[in-house]
């Protein structure tokens, strides 16, 4: 199992929970040559509350709430040829959500390494659930044959964020002066450059970036990545398509995260760039900026 986590045994893991609160945008536009949008994205915050209405006990008993939430931003570019990218790509998502729905036994807070082990362990099992189920339709439906999806997902809970990655899609934080590409390119470009036989601006990779060696549909024997981070008040994570990073270098993302003064903003500009560029492919950015990440008042 293909899952990489940043913690030592020795870490501390916190003992109260985390209020969360975010500020998002998110955008997604057809481009100037595709005839359809085959980027799909989704946002959800997700809790568990108790609140005290009435009791006896002492007030320095209890606290008058308990307020536990985090959030969930997926982000899929399908791929297949007529609608079998735009099927994809959705159905990854809404089959995503209905199992997040079916857990009985959610996970909003990492207090112990248990907690941990057991979200990423779901995550990677939930590419391999999704994974069957686009092979399965494209299977059942001749015009879908070859379908497939990118899929990366992001969950943060508290001070955590854990981050589930396949194909060419990418996620981004960025960390006061240090802005990080958290995925890892599933591309033929990529593996050549990971084996050392060319570099990122030779013609070899580049001929060789829009090559998948793993997506959503085809799975195989690859496994998803599957990582965990620590995150602040004040960053920012991006997840956006490959139409965004095709045409606007990484520098300049990172400039306009920090010059904008809100996620939808950001996103704005950041797909206006895009198209300005060229816009040859769908393009789309998800933004989200942690302004609240306190513990027990």
């Amino acid at each position: 199992m293909n899952i990489r986590d940043q913690f030592s045994p020795s870490e501390r893991f916190t003992d109260d929970w985390t209020r969360l609160e975010v500020d998002i945008g998110a955008l997604s536009h057809q481009g100037h040559i595709r005839e359809n949008n085959e980027d799909s994205y989704l946002v959800m915050k997700f809790g568990r509350s108790l609140e005290n209405l009435l009791t006896n006990l002492d007030e320095t008993l209890l606290e008058d709430s308990y307020l536990m939430n985090g959030y969930g931003i997926f982000v899929a570019d399908g791929m297949g040829g007529l609608a079998g990218g735009e099927v994809a790509s959705r159905l990854a998502l809404s089959k995503l959500v209905e199992l997040l729905a079916e857990t009985s036994d959610w996970t909003l807070s990492v207090r112990h390494h248990r907690d941990l082990t057991t979200v990423l362990e779901r995550m990677t099992e939930r590419f391999f659930q999704i994974d069957e189920v686009v092979r399965t339709e494209a299977a059942n439906d001749s015009s879908l044959q070859g379908m497939g999806t990118t899929l990366t997902v992001a969950a943060a809970l508290g001070h955590d964020l854990v981050i589930g990655h396949v194909g060419d899609s990418r996620a981004y934080l960025l960390q006061a002066d240090t802005f990080q590409q958290l995925t890892t390119d599933h591309t033929l470009a990529q593996a050549l450059i990971d084996a050392g036989v060319a570099g990122r601006d030779d013609p070899a990779s580049r001929s060789m970036r829009h090559v998948l060696t793993a997506a959503v549909g085809s799975l195989g024997k690859g496994e998803p990545e599957v990582r965990r981070f620590k995150i602040s008040e004040a960053d920012q994570l991006l997840l956006c398509t490959d139409g965004l990073t095709e045409m606007v270098d990484d520098k300049t993302i990172a400039d306009v995260l920090r010059k904008t003064n809100s996620s939808q903003k950001a996103c704005e500009d950041l797909v206006d760039l895009a198209l300005r560029n060229g816009g040859v492919d769908n393009v789309t950015a998800v933004v989200a900026r942690f302004t609240t990440l306190a513990g027990r008042d």
